[in-house]
């Protein structure tokens, strides 16, 4: 499995694999194969390569916390935290989408700022096109759900928001790998799924999405989080409908 952590903060930090080569003293290749592989690099390079870059050597490599078995790498798996959707930076949301290759899956009630802010159809299309399976999971703009969100955030708009991006998405149902579905389910967390990355956007009662907590979460292996959230994912699949 690739490591994203350690390719996004690379990509932060403006250091090309050639220059993180060059400053720990290693060959290029050996920069790729971390990367692409997830090698580990031997002790005295972690450390160069976890200072330069501002990380602890765990964080680019959870393994290194065998010793604490689950919880440590449930630890490891967050790898970020913003206070409120809103402060979650535009570039995150567009390198995430950008490096996905296998599957984007998303939960939410009206999703409105992917459409307003990032051309959601467009996304779509392009990830269909890139063979990568994408799954969407709206709110039911007729279900009871929906409606008590609505009345609980002072949006009585809300269902109609929900059938504004339904229809914004009909273009895209019909594409390859694409599947949409409408749930009524309470809906705790949003979540948005990137291959082995995901933000995690927790509701509490009477709060916008967009005012409540958001977590970024990497899959690591023995981590729980990550599996705790698709395993969600995938019971609210089993009870939705499919549009189109």
């Amino acid at each position: 499995m690739p490591n994203a952590r350690l390719r996004n903060a690379m990509t932060a930090a403006e250091i090309t694999s050639r220059g993180l080569a060059e400053a720990v003293g290693v060959d290029a290749k050996s920069v790729e194969r971390w990367i692409t592989k997830d090698r580990q690099p031997h002790p005295a390079t972690r450390i160069k390569v976890a200072k330069l870059l501002g990380f602890e050597e765990t964080y680019f490599w959870p393994a290194l916390l065998g010793g604490e078995g689950a919880s440590g790498a449930t630890r490891a798996e967050l790898v970020q935290f913003w206070a409120r959707r809103n402060d979650v930076p535009p570039d995150v949301w567009r390198s995430l989408i950008e490096q996905t290759r296998d599957r984007m899956e998303i939960l939410v009630y009206s999703g409105g700022f992917l459409v307003e802010s990032f051309n959601l159809v467009d996304v779509i299309r392009a990830k269909s096109a890139e063979g990568v399976t994408v799954r969407l999971l709206l709110g039911d703009p007729a279900s009871e759900a929906v409606r008590n969100r609505g009345k609980e955030e002072g949006l009585p708009t809300l269902p109609q928001r929900c059938q504004s991006t339904l229809e914004y998405l009909q273009e895209a149902v019909a594409l390859p790998q694409v599947s949409i579905r409408v749930h009524s389910t309470p809906l705790y967390a949003s979540q948005f799924r990137f291959d082995s990355s995901m933000l995690v956007n927790t509701h509490t009662y009477g709060s916008w999405a967009a005012r409540s907590p958001v977590h970024h979460l990497q899959r690591v292996p023995s981590g729980q989080l990550f599996t705790y959230y698709s395993d969600t994912f995938d019971r609210v699949w089993a009870t939705a409908k499919p549009v189109g």
